[in-house]
């Protein structure tokens, strides 16, 4: 499996403007839920930590294998959704990683 997480700035020169922006980008990647083939989990969250170094949302999805993913990025409906969005999103910051769900996750020393 693999995860992939985007995290966002939207635009909007309000707080009010950005979280209209946020729910419109929230509600056009949730549609896509069930269009995409091999997209096994999507969730997309709305910051209320409020700091100023904090994204405005965050998209999380699995992936059933890396081809999964490669395909989902040049889908059809994906497409169509980045167009719809046009310059909504301001920055853009992104991980994939394979999932090691059999292993216990890493304690991390300090």
């Amino acid at each position: 499996m693999i995860k992939h997480i985007v995290m966002w700035n939207v635009r909007g020169d309000s707080p009010e403007e950005r979280q209209a922006a946020a729910r419109l980008v929230k509600r056009s990647f949730e549609d896509l839920a069930d269009r995409i083939p091999g997209l096994l989990t999507l969730e997309v969250g709305l910051d209320t930590s409020g700091v100023d170094y904090a994204c405005d949302m965050v998209l999380y999805t699995e992936f059933e294998t890396q081809a999964a993913l490669e395909a989902y990025a040049s889908h059809p409906e994906h497409l169509r959704v980045r167009q719809a969005l046009g310059d909504v999103r301001v920055a853009r910051y992104q991980v994939d990683y394979p999932s090691e769900a059999a292993s216990a996750p890493l304690a991390l020393e300090r």
